[in-house]
């Protein structure tokens, strides 16, 4: 099978749309199975970098993992590693308290996200500036907010599991500089793809998580843009943000000013 074919069935495989021409000239959508669970992407993910990673890829993932802030800024700024690069205003690299007790994560980055370069603005992000000042947090102080993609998907559609692998080493060097007492995951996609598990978003809000390979708790909610199509959940949510509390520390404003 040649590497074309090969990476097609992948992606297949993964649900993500293959185009293919036909006849008359007229791209159309090819005929796909039903999207796999959750951890057949991450299996499949892996097997598309294993087969199509240059030597350059891994040496650029492992010096992901030593950049300051602003040479990480700075690649992002400039990535090409997916094809979400070609129609982008701004990158959305994220923005608040760089020594956090909190990070907040969601998918990818909206419309006006991309005009703005600023993750979580327009309605979506008010809703979420008053979810953090119901536990006595703000934008900018002890929170640090950030999307898995940094680049908007056209039409505001759901990230693809080959996009969001390209974005992860950049989220990882986050993470790994902020060193958070807590992560909250806000929405189903964002869940399921870090906690790499296909549980629905009602049994994931329900238990405490952990960041894959670290010990850093992981709280999950729904998405601000989800409460505003369905206010009659706030309440739930507001039982999740509870949950962060002890989470945060009582000393945590302190702490993180020294981290």
């Amino acid at each position: 099978m040649s590497t074309a074919a090969r990476k097609r069935l992948y992606l297949q495989r993964m649900g993500i749309p293959v185009w293919q021409r036909r006849d008359d000239g007229v791209q159309h959508q090819a005929t796909l199975p039903d999207p796999p669970d959750i951890q057949e992407i991450h299996a499949t993910v892996h097997l598309v970098n294993s087969s199509t990673a240059s030597p350059e890829g891994a040496t650029e993932d492992a010096d992901i993992r030593h950049l300051d802030w602003a040479d990480l800024e700075a690649r992002v700024a400039a990535c090409e590693r997916c094809g979400l690069c070609e129609n982008r205003r701004k990158t959305v690299f994220g923005v608040g308290d760089r020594g956090a007790d909190l990070l907040v994560i969601g998918e990818a980055p909206g419309a006006e996200e991309d005009r703005r370069g600023e993750p979580f603005v327009g309605r979506a992000g008010q809703l979420l500036d008053q979810m953090l000042r119901a536990i006595t947090l703000e934008r900018g102080r002890r929170v640090y907010i950030a999307n898995i993609l940094k680049c908007r998907p056209p039409g505001n559609r759901d990230p693809q599991a080959e996009e969001m692998s390209q974005c992860t080493p950049y989220l990882d060097r986050q993470i790994a500089l902020i060193r958070p007492r807590v992560i909250l995951a806000v929405g189903r996609i964002a869940a399921q793809y870090l906690l790499r598990t296909d549980k629905p978003l009602k049994a994931l809000r329900q238990q405490q998580w952990h960041y894959p390979e670290s010990e850093i708790p992981v709280v999950v909610s729904y998405h601000p843009s989800y409460l505003l199509r369905t206010p009659g959940d706030k309440g739930k949510a507001w039982q999740d943000l509870k949950r962060l509390i002890p989470l945060l520390g009582a000393g945590s404003a302190t702490e993180s000013e020294s981290k």
